[in-house]
């Protein structure tokens, strides 16, 4: 399967250049394959860049889970990173996604020092 660059996945979300966007969706109609990594990137340029609402992150993030041609690294990760983020709209999407890579992982509690993120469970606010 091919794997995805997050300059590949944005115009994908955005749509904003023609060209673009038909030359991802053919490299991307026979299955494509989406690091948490380019996930994070992705979400981070979505909000920096392009001034997207945690709601719209939030449905960007459902989309690519649900793609039909889309799939994301350990996805049920991701999947509960979302949960969590949708819950605790104040916490970033990359800390959700972090928490629940370490609670996959069995190494729990997180330390953080970020007082949001210390509100869900598994980690310690230090």
């Amino acid at each position: 399967m091919r794997a995805l660059d997050t300059n590949l996945l944005v115009p994908l979300i955005v749509r904003d250049d023609a060209a673009q966007v038909e030359a991802a969706e053919t490299f991307v109609s026979g299955g494509a394959w989406i690091s948490q990594l380019v996930l994070a990137e992705t979400i981070w340029v979505l909000d920096a860049v392009h001034g997207r609402s945690m709601h719209q992150l939030a449905a960007a993030i459902e989309m690519m889970l649900n793609h039909e041609h889309l799939s994301i690294q350990d996805s049920d990760v991701v999947a509960r990173a979302l949960k969590q983020f949708r819950a605790q709209p104040r916490v970033r999407f990359s800390d959700c996604l972090v928490l629940e890579i370490a609670r996959k992982a069995g190494h729990l509690p997180l330390g953080t020092f970020d007082r949001q993120l210390s509100r869900l469970e598994g980690t310690q606010h230090l």
